[in-house]
């Protein structure tokens, strides 16, 4: 089956998702989770990128970011991917590729997931076990959007200024909303969309970016086409 091109459009939330190669580890240590967030930040600095929200895991990581070109998502990825591989080689005494191929993404659709998002990205130490609760784990951007500390790398997309009219207000409301989980069916989409390069959004939603970008948002039918009938 032919690999379908990204779905990358300037303005739109994207979630990301990169792996380790075979699964294996991609940050050793604190100086590598510093290296990575820095050139996170240097690189979205270059690229136009307003970073949301992250968590970086073992052997994967994950971003919600929105770039401002269409091209500014790809470049700022393969700039982080490559400097940090060279990084991490250097530094491990290794070789060869660290990644698991290309990064997978998907275009999110604003008022119905970027919530559900951001927790889903919050919450990934909790499903993996590693944590109790989102706020201890000490690598993630849920610490910033519940109160508990600040980071600079971070620009809050516009839809969080109206969980509430102070920051106490939002802070709370945020942390109450991750506390409350993401649904089952919300998780299973925004996976299945990410890995597969489809578009996390409601029907009306990927029909009219099928329409603008002229490339299939969604899993298609199984089975052939029906075929016209006759006279």
């Amino acid at each position: 089956m032919a690999r379908l091109p990204r779905l990358t459009l300037a303005g739109q939330p994207h979630h990301v998702i990169q792996r380790g190669n075979n699964r294996q580890a991609i940050f050793l240590d604190r100086a590598d989770r510093e290296m990575f967030l820095g050139l996170l930040g240097e690189n979205a600095v270059r690229f136009g990128i307003a970073l949301h929200a992250y968590v970086l895991m073992e052997n994967h990581f994950h971003l919600l970011a929105t770039p401002s070109t269409a091209d500014g998502l790809p470049q700022w990825m393969q700039s982080v991917g490559r400097r940090y591989v060279r990084y991490f080689n250097d530094r491990h005494g290794r070789s060869g590729t660290l990644w698991e191929g290309r990064y997978k993404s998907t275009l999110i659709q604003t008022d119905r997931y970027l919530f559900a998002c951001m927790a889903y990205i919050d919450l990934n130490p909790v499903r993996a076990g590693m944590v109790d609760e989102a706020r201890e784990h000490p690598w993630s951007s849920h610490a910033h959007y519940a109160g508990l500390a600040h980071d600079r790398l971070l620009t809050p997309h516009p839809l969080y200024w109206t969980l509430g009219n102070t920051p106490f207000a939002r802070e709370a409301a945020y942390a109450e909303m991750v506390r409350a989980g993401v649904p089952a069916a919300a998780q299973a989409l925004l996976t299945d969309a990410t890995l597969h390069g489809w578009a996390a959004g409601d029907p009306d939603f990927v029909d009219s970016l099928q329409k603008t970008t002229g490339r299939r948002t969604s899993k298609a039918r199984a089975g052939r086409p029906p075929l016209p009938r006759t006279p």
